[in-house]
């Protein structure tokens, strides 16, 4: 059996405890990992591709640029035993743990942007897409985690306008980064944090989140779901993991979804 844990998960359909379905190229891990989950997947199930035709973001319209063969692109279909209000604190679960497989494999240093993007150097380098669906006839909740990182992504291979604005770890550090043992720490993490979270330990998993937050403290504008732009000081996530922000005038807003961006100075 090969030491690589690609080649493994290639010939064997698994990766540790996760059955895993591989495809060299798909639209979207999430999709397949949605259609899987109604038709019987198992907690774990791995989706994973070599490439995305249609990889999405949080945001209606957002895409993932998803090349063949540079980045690791996967979805994890989980049967949490958490209430369906808990399921938004999922997100913030799977950066941290995205951010310390990062730490242990890379060395980097990695932030967080609330809810749902990791951060190298100021430039977006992965992100994170919930998903929930209603299993057919069982009364019971699937939940889809996909994340995309960008691996050995060259850097010019993005579009001008992406290039200013999105990384690689081959970009930041300058060394190719083997997927397959990545992929490894990233789902151990995965699952020591979803396990953390079924045992009632949010606050830590947030307190360690917001050790991460690139944006506390900062000037951050809010592009709420009517298009009101709202400004003011990030206070970062709280309890529920609503991220609150107070603007000039002392009102503090809670924000359950839409668009941030930091103010530049």
């Amino acid at each position: 059996m090969s030491d690589d844990p690609w080649q493994t998960m290639l010939l064997t359909g698994e990766l540790g405890r996760h059955p895993v379905n591989f495809f060299t190229s798909t639209g979207s891990t999430n999709d397949l990992a949605l259609i899987l989950s109604n038709t019987g997947a198992v907690d774990g199930t791995l989706i994973v591709a070599d490439s995305q035709s249609a990889g999405r973001g949080r945001l209606e319209g957002r895409t993932w640029h998803s090349p063949h063969g540079t980045g690791l692109y996967f979805s994890l279909i989980l049967r949490p035993h958490l209430a369906p209000a808990d399921f938004p604190k999922l997100t913030l679960a799977a950066g941290l743990a995205l951010c310390k497989g990062l730490e242990s494999h890379t060395h980097c240093q990695p932030g967080l942007k609330w809810p749902n993007d990791l951060f190298l150097h100021g430039k977006k380098c992965g992100g994170i897409l919930t998903e929930t669906q209603a299993v057919a006839g069982a009364g019971q909740t699937a939940v889809v985690i996909g994340i995309g990182l960008n691996v050995n992504t060259p850097p010019e291979t993005f579009s001008g306008e992406l290039r200013a604005k999105a990384t690689s770890l081959l970009a930041e550090t300058g060394t190719h980064h083997d997927r397959g043992p990545l992929l490894a720490t990233i789902l151990a993490e995965l699952d020591i944090v979803v396990t953390r979270l079924e045992q009632g330990d949010f606050p830590g998993i947030l307190a360690e989140w917001r050790h991460r937050d690139i944006h506390a403290g900062q000037q951050i504008s809010w592009l709420n779901n009517q298009n009101r732009i709202v400004t003011g000081i990030s206070l970062g996530p709280d309890e529920e993991g609503f991220l609150h922000i107070q603007d000039a005038q002392g009102q503090v807003h809670s924000v359950i979804s839409g668009d941030i961006s930091l103010i530049e100075e």
